[in-house]
């Protein structure tokens, strides 16, 4: 497959010079319908034709673990290194994340099989049209009817009504959150606490059916990233961890089956100044005219005050524009920011003005978001360091 390329563009940056995400060929929400697809599953396509069916597939998400950040720590994973070269009778290759790099917006991809604008999470927090609030939709609050925002099935219900034998194991913290009820739900859920209950309890899980469709998931590399960067010590010391669960769980894989390693997002380290942090709350031009900001650091959603749209799209666009792909909502849309097309549903929580770091800058709001603005490390643009993923196979 063709990859996007990322290259310097001149200014200003127009929407449709962002390196797209592969939606419907290479992206997060392609993995699980091909896979579904190829146990028989109706209505799935298999949309990334390379990957050979199994009767068993299990996917070990691993949050934060970007393709550049995995091929620039060989020492600290050799295991999942041995896996981009494809010696193992698998295959490496990066995917894309989809837009915005995120992990709520990741998440639904790959649990629905949908892009963004169809699933309708579409950033970290976007403006409810129903009651004009920011919801965060990681946090899922303000608390909102999970099935009316988003309606879709996931893969994992419609693999489980076709038979597969279907499970999530992951921290028990998340059995009921709304996230995992619109995007992860299906077949039964498993709570283990380690990674290493985890990883045992998921090739259990993948030998218990003829057909099987296993997810689990580990997230503290995630965090270290954000609060200590993504070359700390502490970072380095979770590569060395996730890579010890990974290969434990490949030495226990079960026949006719396949382990798929990936990740919702990379990761890039942001420096704290001014000229790479841009702070919205101390700078009165980006304010003017903006009822609410939405979104994260490195792609941000901007809601204006009515009649303001095209003020603030003309403003951020001087103030931005070199460093930012600064959008309105229809020219990110129609670019394919979020995908081939966008639900009725899922319009009007697209910021009026939409705008994904070019640059590594960071667009912070140091009093509304405090902890947000801290981080150390960040996500969520259309840059290789944030949309790439590994796809790393592992066979029986």
């Amino acid at each position: 497959m063709a990859l996007p390329t990322w290259e310097d563009d001149p200014e200003p940056l127009a929407a449709g010079s962002a390196p797209l995400p592969q939606y419907g060929s290479g992206s997060l929400a392609d993995l699980l319908p091909t896979l579904a697809a190829g146990m028989g599953v109706a209505g799935q396509t298999p949309a990334i034709t390379e990957l050979a069916a199994a009767d068993r597939n299990c996917v070990f998400l691993i949050d934060g673990l970007g393709w550049e950040q995995l091929k620039a720590h060989p020492d600290e994973a050799p295991f999942l290194t041995s896996l981009l070269a494809s010696s193992r009778g698998g295959t490496g290759r990066p995917l894309t994340a989809g837009y915005p790099a995120t992990t709520a917006t990741s998440l639904a991809s790959v649990g629905t099989g949908l892009p963004p604008g169809a699933h309708g999470l579409p950033g970290y927090t976007v403006r409810n049209p129903a009651t004009g609030e920011l919801m965060n939709q990681l946090r899922w609050q303000p608390w909102t009817d999970p099935h009316a925002w988003q309606p879709y099935p996931t893969v994992f219900q419609l693999a489980d009504a076709a038979g597969v034998h279907t499970a999530q194991v992951t921290s028990p913290t998340f059995e009921h959150t709304p996230l995992t009820v619109v995007a992860l739900s299906g077949g039964t859920f498993h709570g283990r606490l380690t990674g290493e209950e985890r990883m045992d309890l998921a090739a259990e899980q993948l030998a218990a059916g003829d057909r099987s469709l296993v997810y689990t998931y580990y997230a503290e590399l995630d965090g270290a990233g954000h609060r200590y960067g993504v070359d700390s010590d502490t970072w380095r010391g979770q590569l060395m961890y996730v890579d010890r669960l990974a290969q434990r769980l490949a030495e226990q894989l079960p026949p006719r089956a396949a382990l798929y390693v990936t990740a919702d997002h990379g990761m890039l380290d942001i420096p704290f100044d001014e000229r790479h942090r841009i702070d919205f709350d101390e700078d009165w031009e980006l304010r003017a005219g903006v009822a609410l900001l939405g979104g994260e650091g490195r792609a941000r959603h901007v809601y204006a005050v009515p009649g303001a749209q095209n003020d603030v799209l003309t403003c951020w666009r001087e103030v931005l524009g070199e460093q930012f792909w600064v959008a309105s909502r229809d020219e990110a849309i129609a670019a394919g920011w979020f995908g081939p097309h966008i639900d009725e549903r899922v319009y009007a929580r697209i910021g009026d003005v939409v705008a994904a770091a070019h640059d590594d800058v960071l667009l912070i709001a140091s009093q509304r978001e405090p902890k947000e603005s801290s981080m150390v490390g960040n996500h969520g643009s259309m840059t290789a360091v944030e949309q790439l993923v590994p796809l790393l196979e592992v066979r029986t």
